[in-house]
């Protein structure tokens, strides 16, 4: 890769009263391609306006001036050495035949728990991994490439995508350190896909993919003013991805616009979503309010209020309230299944890799972690490794029965439920509230918020920007039944169409936020 050119960059503004925030950083006010859609860099490129290399050089010097310097807010954990070289064989394609797709040459973050068979490491954040190269790519990143895609680098992460412990910081790992919300610097990014969610957000690339067992699309999305489409699981491949559960995991899309979510969700799923995308979809739908997840902060509910009657306004017939009532019964048989499938899935994936990767089981990963305290286990343990550890095979009778539960609970006699009942399009919840500060000595701070009936269940779950509160991003979540994504794609542009609610990060500094 040529050697990025440094751009001088401005520091933040202290606040300059106790409830004032910060001045946004002229980094952020001067970007030539900021908050740019996939659709206008195509069109870009399509007139000549653009080429590939010019948009992926754009997006580099970005990082450099944002990722890595000025706020430095630490979301990108690796560039692909490679990615001008591919994005110059993009243009060459251009010119000689037919595209590949509508992401040609458009410039992708993916999260570094996604296997990438090229000079990138895959390490899920983890200094056991640093030097794994993968022998494959992931089943999204073959999609990514056949499409056309740039690959421009990984994103840090919660370090194994937040399964180590009950006290982890989201956005922290042994490898990445820990990554900072553009909007508030000392505020989380939230969830194990935290660095796709600030550097998306950030416009340190057009698109962005992470990962998700619970919440982990959803949440940093949300936290990031992003929209993140959470698939039914087995929509998208799920080979090359470390993991933690297999009947939960499931790779999503984490974009600043729906259309933009529906393009890269239809590349990696290879069906096209782009129809669902109508001004008009809320008109004549059924949506179900889930008050079960309201009422943990009111900024929150407010937001959710001026959502509900911009919905109303739109059309849409609402079911206030409907109920989940099997919601809470069910975590302690989620967290069970968890440890059983992450002890399989991950012994298995570790037997994989190559030979300069030392740590070919769960036990050697939890020798490791002790042998290397200092930089692995400065803030928080590895619980639930141990945890896990001390699990059997899923052969194990308690393994069964707590899944069958998780499914019966989730699924016929919850979401599948009450869609039934009251005849619903999709139901809406509030994704989370204005995020939590980083809190390295005690762990995250979660306060609620809605993923994990649709991550037991399998289901898919889509969250969209719906407001600010305290200069923090609020999302809104519409989710239904399996295979159902066109369905709340359609309902979430509509949505998003009518509000127009994202508001791009202002890279503001740690102060205490005014309020609303």
């Amino acid at each position: 890769m040529h050697e990025i050119d440094r751009r001088h960059f401005v520091g933040l503004v202290a606040a300059g009263a106790a409830m004032a925030l910060a001045r946004p950083s002229e980094a952020a006010e001067t970007f030539e391609l900021d908050e740019v859609t996939a659709g206008e860099l195509q069109e870009g490129m399509r007139t000549g306006r653009f080429t590939a290399r010019a948009i992926a050089e754009e997006y580099l010097r970005r990082i450099e001036a944002v990722d890595k310097h000025g706020p430095a807010i630490n979301a990108v954990i690796e560039l692909n050495p490679d990615a001008l070289a591919i994005a110059e064989e993009r243009d060459r394609e251009r010119k000689s035949g037919p595209l590949r797709g509508p992401l040609h040459g458009i410039p992708v973050l993916i999260k570094d728990n996604i296997d990438t068979a090229d000079r990138m490491h895959t390490s899920a954040g983890s200094l056991a991994l640093a030097e794994s190269i993968a022998p494959r790519d992931a089943a999204v990143v073959r999609r990514l490439r056949d499409a056309g895609a740039v690959v421009l680098g990984k994103t840090n992460l919660s370090e194994w995508a937040n399964f180590r412990s009950t006290h982890s910081t989201s956005g922290w790992s042994g490898r990445g350190g820990l990554t900072k919300n553009p909007y508030i610097l000392d505020r989380n990014a939230c969830g194990s896909s935290s660095g796709t969610g600030a550097a998306i957000s950030a416009n340190l690339a057009a698109l962005g993919v992470g990962t998700e067992t619970d919440g982990s699309v959803v949440c940093p999305s949300s936290a990031n003013g992003l929209v993140g489409i959470k698939p039914t699981v087995g929509l998208l491949g799920g080979s090359g991805i470390v993991p933690i559960a297999h009947s939960q995991d499931t790779a999503g899309p984490m974009c600043r616009t729906v259309t933009d979510a529906a393009l890269l969700l239809g590349a990696l799923a290879g069906h096209d979503y782009t129809s669902a995308l109508d001004r008009d979809g809320l008109r004549g739908a059924r949506i179900g309010v889930a008050r079960k997840f309201f009422g943990f902060n009111d900024a929150t509910d407010r937001v959710m209020k001026e959502a509900i009657e911009a919905m109303k306004r739109c059309g849409a017939t609402i079911v206030d309230p409907v109920e989940l009532p099997t919601s809470a019964k069910y975590d302690d048989d989620e967290l069970e299944v968890l440890l059983f499938e992450f002890k399989s899935g991950i012994n298995k994936y570790l037997a994989t890799l190559g030979a300069n990767v030392r740590t070919r089981t769960l036990a050697d990963l939890i020798k490791f972690n002790d042998e290397h305290r200092d930089a692995e286990m400065p803030y928080f343990g590895q619980e639930l490794f141990m945890r896990a550890e001390a699990k059997g095979p899923l052969t194990d009778p308690k393994y069964r029965k707590a899944r069958a539960k998780c499914l019966r609970l989730s699924r016929a006699e919850g979401i599948d439920a009450v869609m039934a009942k009251h005849k619903l399009d999709a139901v809406i919840a509030p994704t989370g509230g204005p995020v939590w500060l980083t809190d390295l000595p005690n762990g995250d701070h979660f306060t609620g918020g809605y993923s994990t009936p649709s991550a037991v269940a399998g289901y898919p779950h889509v969250t969209v920007p719906a407001g600010m509160a305290f200069g923090l991003p609020i999302g809104i979540s519409f989710f239904a039944g399996p295979r159902s994504e066109a369905r709340l794609i359609k309902l979430a542009y509509a949505f998003e169409q009518a509000t127009k609610a994202r508001r791009k990060p202002g890279f503001r500094s740690a102060a205490v936020p005014a309020a609303g």
